[in-house]
């Protein structure tokens, strides 16, 4: 009897091993095992481009994101969305069945003097008038620049406000400089809309994926698992042209992709760094409240001054 009972003990540790994914391999690992990736989009450019006009590469994107099944939410600044052209975004974004969130009225930096507490609560609710009317509207605010205030007063002041005015923070965890390599694309467009722009695309993609590692690593040493990473990037045309490509790459490259506002269910989005001065990717400053990844964190964590070389060289 006592063999029996050693036997079945033996049997179920198996059974046990054979069901636990952490055993598992291949395309059998589980979606927590991998990296995770969610897209969201900064600002809401209204202008016609280089080859492009806005209706066009606007269209671009949003199929680009329906050819893989996923949602995103748009950051969206008010100065430019009360005209037709602007209201033509919200208006496409929304029916598309993507989130419209808040990211200030004029985008300005609140780590700016110039930029008062009582500004920028003003920037808030200016925003929110107008982006509240769309049914796919939603509560999250993205500070411009990823800048959250300079001082205690400031951060504190503007962190109980949002919480007054049912709004939470729309972090990105993954920062980087695609804004840059959209500049550039844009200016060789400008002197020949023809131009091949494979190379600006491959750069875009690698530069992008690049970033997504390293914070991938940082997250991973923060907190022991991966995460659901919101990525940042902006509405434009260089995202109108690649996002395709850089979707595709990241599945290729095994990570999971999915829907923006469902990846702000991960419990690292209740985090609330206490750096002064505040701002720049959660998990930046989530490492830097730490104090165990001061060798390594550079400031600003992401800008245009460590892509210029790169894409000098290339010729890009």
């Amino acid at each position: 009897m006592k063999k029996q009972v050693i036997i079945g003990m033996l049997l179920l540790l198996v059974a046990c091993k054979a069901t636990n994914p952490s055993h598992t391999t291949g395309s059998d690992i589980s979606s927590a095992q991998k990296p995770t990736i969610s897209f969201t989009f900064d600002d809401g450019n209204t202008a016609d481009m280089p080859g492009y006009t806005l209706e066009v590469w606007n269209t671009l994107l949003l199929k680009s994101l329906q050819k893989h099944n996923l949602k995103a939410i748009l950051f969206s600044s008010g100065a430019n969305k009360t005209d037709q052209k602007g209201k033509y975004v919200l208006q496409s974004w929304n029916d598309a069945g993507h989130r419209i969130a808040n990211h200030t009225f004029t985008h300005p930096n609140f780590n700016s003097n110039k930029t008062t507490l009582e500004n920028f609560e003003w920037e808030l609710m200016m925003n929110d008038s107008i982006i509240k009317t769309y049914s796919n509207y939603l509560p999250l605010f993205r500070f411009p620049y990823l800048k959250e205030g300079n001082t205690a007063e400031k951060v504190n002041g503007f962190r109980l406000f949002m919480k007054e005015k049912g709004y939470r923070n729309g972090y990105v965890t993954i920062d980087a400089s695609d804004w840059y390599v959209d500049s550039r694309l844009r200016e060789r467009l400008k002197q020949n809309t023809k131009a091949n722009v494979e190379a600006f695309k491959t750069f875009y993609i690698e530069h992008l994926y690049d970033r997504a590692q390293y914070y991938e690593s940082l997250s991973y040493q923060l907190t022991n698992r991966h995460i659901n990473h919101t990525i940042l990037l902006h509405h434009n045309l260089a995202a109108a042209l690649f996002l395709d490509d850089l979707i595709q790459y990241f599945k290729d490259k095994g990570w999971n992709v999915m829907d923006a506002e469902k990846a702000y269910a991960d419990a690292i989005y209740q985090k609330q760094p206490t750096n002064i001065p505040a701002g720049e990717s959660l998990i930046w400053a989530l490492a830097k409240e730490s104090g165990k990844f001061e060798s390594t964190l550079r400031y600003p964590a992401e800008d245009s001054e460590y892509e210029k070389d790169k894409m000098d060289k290339l010729g890009l």
